[in-house]
């Protein structure tokens, strides 16, 4: 008996319609879950304006979210090779602290 034949290189033909081309720009995450689900909420907040609208919601499965997660490091690491770290407000950069928030690094207790 022989063994299951693993797919290869499945391509996938994904279509782009022309409003979502022209994507939306957040500034701000809420992410909430669930055991079955993680959600995130994109929306923007602007300076002086104390109400904000979420223009996209994604739900996904834990799984699905922790290899977006790797997909977004994975990334994130090519993109700072070719053009430099990418500076956070609060690190490095001086401004305003609004919209994505700086994790705040947890103190090792000896």
């Amino acid at each position: 008996m022989s063994a299951p034949q693993q797919p290869q290189g499945q391509q996938i033909n994904i279509e782009l319609s022309e409003k979502e081309a022209e994507g939306i720009y957040s500034n701000l995450a809420i992410i909430t879950h669930s055991p079955a689900e993680f959600i995130v909420d994109f929306t923007r907040i602007l300076p002086g304006v104390p109400k904000a609208k979420v223009h996209a919601r994604i739900v996904m499965t834990p799984q699905h979210t922790k290899l977006l997660l790797n997909a977004l490091n994975d990334n994130i690491r090519k993109f700072e090779e070719k053009f430099g770290e990418i500076k956070l407000v609060g690190e490095e950069m001086p401004g305003p602290a609004y919209g994505f928030p700086v994790p705040v690094k947890e103190e090792k207790i000896n």
